[in-house]
């Protein structure tokens, strides 16, 4: 294939984590090295940075800068929940992407995100082949739901995963200092699938963790779940409970009192409450004094607990994304394929169809949940446990973080 020039086009799109910066500082700093590229662009709050002529020159920015986006949590370049429609209804907004790709020499685009942001990049994909725009197009995974389809794993999802195994192993210090007994309930994300909740079973694994943890992929029992409380309470004096915001009834419902309150841009249930609506329930039931607790944003931008193994496999999917590209590869994802060498884990990149990945869940393995639906089986500590690995020697100012310091210049 002969060699295509031109210049990239990076976004950031969706939820943010503590390590999306590395795989969007994987791709930058690849791309800033690669002579097949010949500008590299950085949109402003993702695809709408494209729609707006939002674009930064990244080659601008102080080299040093750009490194410690390896260890800046959260979005550096911007994030957005928008979603684009099928183009066969209104290409409206392809047109005008069209129209800044070629403003540019755009022949390069790599979307930074989790499932929706995969079928932005998916249908953008299948545009450009249709009206016949040259431009190679890859997908660079983040998410910490874990749950896109065919990766071992997403980035961003370790180190949210050892945070919350880290936060569960403090809180169960703390809640057993009184000779009084307590019942905590701590609440986790995952809208669909119970990676995360599925983490605090690390801390259970090492003797200072949830008692009881629910995951979406079983229904939940309310009356078998203060049942749960209520007798291990009784046995022990304190009962500790992890839970997924997502969890739900039989029926589908979720449990969380929020589910309707509001909808993101792509009519997902904004949900919310959980732990304050069972604690309540708790409490009436067995009397005892409860505690709920959200993590929320903090279990996805706790970038002081970040495993030093997300980081770099973050980094990985960046380089890999533009390296496949570069070689002629086009419409795809960058995944991991988790191996074994010399009896350590070892992760390698793999390639996955953007059409495949699209608008897919991946969720936990029914046989990594116990019968009773209340907690996680060994495979899924064995599982998670090497993923979570290492510590960052993360870069400090008077003892608190320094994170990069973008300049932004747009680019004309």
């Amino acid at each position: 294939m002969s060699e295509l020039k031109g210049a990239c086009i990076i976004g950031q799109s969706g939820g943010p984590t503590s390590v999306i910066n590395a795989s969007a500082y994987g791709v930058i700093d690849t791309a800033l090295h690669n002579p097949s590229i010949t500008r590299v662009l950085g949109a402003e709050h993702g695809i709408k940075g494209v729609l707006n002529d939002r674009l930064f020159d990244m080659g601008k920015e102080d080299p040093k800068e750009l490194e410690l986006l390896k260890y800046t949590p959260s979005s550096a370049l911007g994030s957005c929940r928008y979603k684009i429609a099928d183009p066969d209804v209104d290409d409206t907004d392809y047109k005008r992407i069209l129209e800044i790709f070629k403003k540019y020499d755009v022949r390069y685009f790599f979307y930074n995100g989790g499932n929706d942001s995969m079928d932005t990049c998916n249908k953008i994909s299948k545009y450009m082949q249709k009206v016949g725009y040259e431009c190679r197009v890859m997908g660079v995974p983040k998410t910490i739901d874990n749950d896109l389809y065919g990766t071992d794993h997403c980035p961003g999802y370790a180190s949210a995963a050892k945070y919350i195994a880290t936060s569960c192993m403090e809180v169960y210090q703390d809640a057993r200092v009184y000779d009084t007994g307590m019942v905590c309930i701590i609440e986790i994300m995952g809208r669909h699938a119970g990676w995360l909740a599925a983490s605090a079973g690390l801390a259970t694994e090492f003797g200072a963790g949830p008692d009881l943890i629910y995951l979406p992929e079983t229904n939940f029992d309310l009356e078998k779940f203060l049942s749960d409380v209520e007798r291990i309470y009784k046995e022990k004096g304190n009962c500790m409970v992890a839970v997924s915001e997502g969890i739900h009834y039989a029926d589908g419902s979720f449990v969380s009192e929020a589910k309707t309150s509001a909808t993101d841009g792509f009519g997902h249930a904004q949900l919310g409450g959980l732990a304050a609506l069972l604690a309540n329930a708790v409490k009436e039931r067995t009397g005892a004094k409860v505690r709920g607790i959200e993590l929320s944003l903090l279990q996805r931008c706790g970038a002081h607990l970040a495993s030093e193994t997300d980081i770099e496999e973050s980094y990985m999917a960046g380089k890999a994304a533009v390296e496949n590209a570069v070689n002629g590869i086009t419409d795809k994802m960058v995944g991991f394929e988790r191996g074994v060498q010399g009896g350590k884990y070892l992760c390698k990149t793999k390639l996955l169809s953007l059409s495949e990945v699209a608008n897919t869940e991946k969720k936990v393995p029914r046989e990594w949940i116990n019968a009773e639906g209340n907690g996680v089986q060994k495979a899924f500590i064995d599982y998670c446990l090497p993923l979570i690995q290492g510590e960052p020697n993360l870069p400090k100012q008077e003892s608190l973080p320094r994170f990069a310091k973008l300049k932004k210049v747009l680019a004309k």
